[in-house]
């Protein structure tokens, strides 16, 4: 059954009038989105645009350019390969499943288009059930918002255990909002929250829909992150956005059994990382779409006030598009005064990068691991990562490491490092690096297997520009 679901924006929403976006179900009129403003790249900031919709079945979508005739467009990941037609002012193509794409005219990939096309809900919350709190837009102050969730709606009953932010703009007056154990918090369509949503010391909270999390043009909020989940378990993010959060998108601290599905996030600040965890274990990332201005993924052992290993953490079916600094980012920081911290279990599977820029010549690789802190990095898979075509950087990036800007000592051990299926379509200036520190802290035993660079498959390190050092034992590479 094709079916499309799209979202009023609220007055209020900031617009983008570079495009004009209309989706339809085949022989339907066609709908118009709301082109929404999103910031990207904190090198030079600008103002790209983004729509999204739900989806099933298929879906017709056009795009035209207002601006600026088309000469030529592409539409990314690659990998989806989606067939267009276009003309000088209009791109029609067809999606079959839901998608999460950039459509860039002229060779443009700053005042482009994101386009997410959601999957439909299931089981979203009802406004009208008594177990949902119903919050209308407005100016809120929290205390008001907790004395609504512990009053039941019907005398003698429940408290609400869901807070539905309808569609419209919604002001958190402190910013903030704690969430208690056992509730969810919803952002419909059509909703805007700005502030930050906070899980600390709770369990079995889910925050989910289709609404924004807003945190731009909000200089008083730059010490606040999009989501903060600490000392927290079994905790769920779904569905929302979040737009320019000043410190991470999602901020994760010594935190257990926690899913993130079909999120997506733009930022444009200094240390504005995507979804960074540190001392945690059992975290689920599928399906996400982060275009950052720093790390899009950082996986830690103990930084702050969270102390412990990192262990099973599995991101997939993901796109990541650093404007600054490292797509896939594994183990800076550790437990320095004691005897490290171990991160191990790690798996990328079925990843696109889009880009990938650091002037910085020591914060340089799309697949990176540096060992600091006396940390061990061990049992790391990258499977079905396809890399596009970056603009400054390295591939890949191994190294046990001493970086006197956040490291008081070096890192001991990089081991059993796998990767399998890696293709790279693009320009190569600067050699990957696989580094060990000394005779006592090397790396040991990393395989590529069908790692191809530009159609080309790597049997040999100098075949893919790939440095080793002498405090490196076991690299391989199979057919």
């Amino acid at each position: 059954m094709d079916k499309i679901n799209i979202y009023t924006a609220p007055s209020g929403a900031v617009s983008k009038d570079d495009f004009r976006v209309f989706v339809r179900n085949s022989g339907r009129p066609w709908e118009q989105l709301f082109v929404y403003e999103v910031k990207v790249d904190m090198h030079h900031v600008r103002q790209s645009s983004m729509v999204y919709f739900d989806m099933e079945g298929q879906v017709e979508v056009k795009v035209d350019s207002i601006k600026r005739p088309i000469h030529e467009a592409v539409i990314r990941p690659l990998s989806a390969s989606i067939p267009f037609e276009h003309t000088d002012q209009s791109i029609i193509f067809t999606l079959d499943r839901p998608q999460k794409l950039s459509i860039e005219i002229n060779g443009d990939r700053f005042y482009n288009l994101h386009l997410f096309a959601n999957p439909c809900e299931e089981d979203a919350p009802s406004p009208v059930d008594a177990n949902v709190l119903l919050i209308n837009p407005a100016i809120h102050r929290t205390e008001d918002i907790y004395r609504m969730m512990a009053t039941p709606k019907i005398e003698g009953g429940q408290a609400p255990d869901t807070i539905y932010f309808a569609p419209g703009m919604h002001y958190l007056e402190e910013t903030l909002l704690n969430i208690p154990s056992g509730k969810t918090v919803y952002i419909a369509g059509g909703a805007i929250v700005v502030g930050s949503l906070v899980c600390d010391r709770v369990k079995d909270v889910t925050i989910r829909g289709r609404g924004i999390l807003y945190l731009s043009d909000f200089h008083r909020f730059s010490a606040f992150r999009g989501i903060r989940i600490v000392f927290s378990e079994k905790i769920v993010v779904e569905g929302i956005i979040a737009l320019d959060p000043p410190h991470y998108s999602i901020y994760l601290g010594q935190s257990h059994y926690v899913d993130i599905r079909n999120f997506k996030s733009f930022s444009t600040r200094g240390w504005s990382d995507g979804i960074d965890m540190m001392s945690c274990s059992h975290i689920n990332i599928e399906d996400v779409f982060l275009r950052t201005s720093d790390d899009c993924i950082a996986i830690y052992g103990s930084r702050w006030d969270f102390n412990g290993d990192t262990r099973h953490i599995s991101v997939r079916n993901s796109v990541f598009w650093a404007d600054v600094a490292h797509p896939l980012m594994i183990g800076t920081h550790g437990n320095h005064r004691g005897n490290g911290d171990t991160i191990s279990d790690i798996l990328f599977d079925n990843i696109d990068i889009l880009e990938h820029h650091e002037p910085q010549f020591n914060y340089m690789g799309a697949m990176a691991i540096n060992a600091g802190d006396y940390n061990t990095v061990r049992d790391v898979v990258y499977r079905n990562i396809r890399i596009e075509h970056f603009e400054l950087g390295r591939l890949i990036d191994l190294r046990v490491i001493f970086n006197k800007a956040y490291n008081p000592v070096p890192g001991y051990r990089i081991e059993n490092i796998y990767f399998e299926d890696i293709t790279y379509h693009g320009e190569t200036k600067n050699y990957s690096q696989i580094f060990g520190y000394d005779d006592e802290r090397t790396i040991n035993n990393v395989r590529f297997t069908r790692l191809t660079v530009n159609d080309k498959l790597i049997l040999r390190p100098e075949q893919g520009m790939i440095e080793i050092n002498d405090f490196v034992k076991g690299v391989s590479f199979e057919a």
